[in-house]
């Protein structure tokens, strides 16, 4: 028995989303984007399913899913920190962010925090120049940041989780 007949003895735990679509590698992005638009981001075990129903090597699915940007291999946390790096926020100090946020959560942007909550990302422009330097959590802004207010955005999102 083959390692990869080992690990298909698993029940399928995509095979719902994946077979609504023809088992042929024409689609094997359109799967990924489905996968990704359920769970956030591409889980290996996923992957191991697209490469089985569509009889292609891990390697390959891999290969895209790394390929492209828009397809994440990591679980993001429950706020998704995204920090502009555009002209207008790097003049007024989105760097400096950026460092205070890898600082106050321990992780580099693509990266997790270890206990779920955060992720951060770096994006070429947030288009809200007009409120430089700006960070997007969960697709809300908060501009006109310093390092300060920074700081206190991140515990009042770890304060959210307390009060549950």
């Amino acid at each position: 028995m083959s390692v990869k007949d080992a690990t298909s003895v698993t029940l399928p735990l995509y095979g719902d989303l994946i077979s609504r679509f023809p088992a042929t590698r024409d689609y094997l992005i359109p799967i990924l984007q489905e996968l990704q638009e359920r769970e956030g981001y591409l889980p290996e075990q996923g992957i191991y399913e697209v490469s089985d129903y569509l009889d292609l090597p891990e390697s390959k699915v891999y290969g895209v899913a790394t390929f492209y940007n828009q397809f994440k291999l990591i679980k993001p946390g429950k706020y998704r920190i995204q920090i502009c790096r555009g002209t207008a926020c790097h003049v007024k100090g989105s760097f400096n962010l950026l460092e205070t946020l890898q600082r106050e959560l321990g992780i580099l942007p693509g990266e997790t925090s270890s206990d779920g909550l955060f992720s951060l990302e770096t994006v070429a422009c947030l288009g809200a120049c007009s409120i430089a330097p700006v960070i997007m959590v969960n697709g809300e802004f908060f501009g006109r940041l310093d390092n300060k207010k920074v700081l206190s955005l991140v515990q009042d999102f770890r304060n959210r989780e307390e009060v549950k």
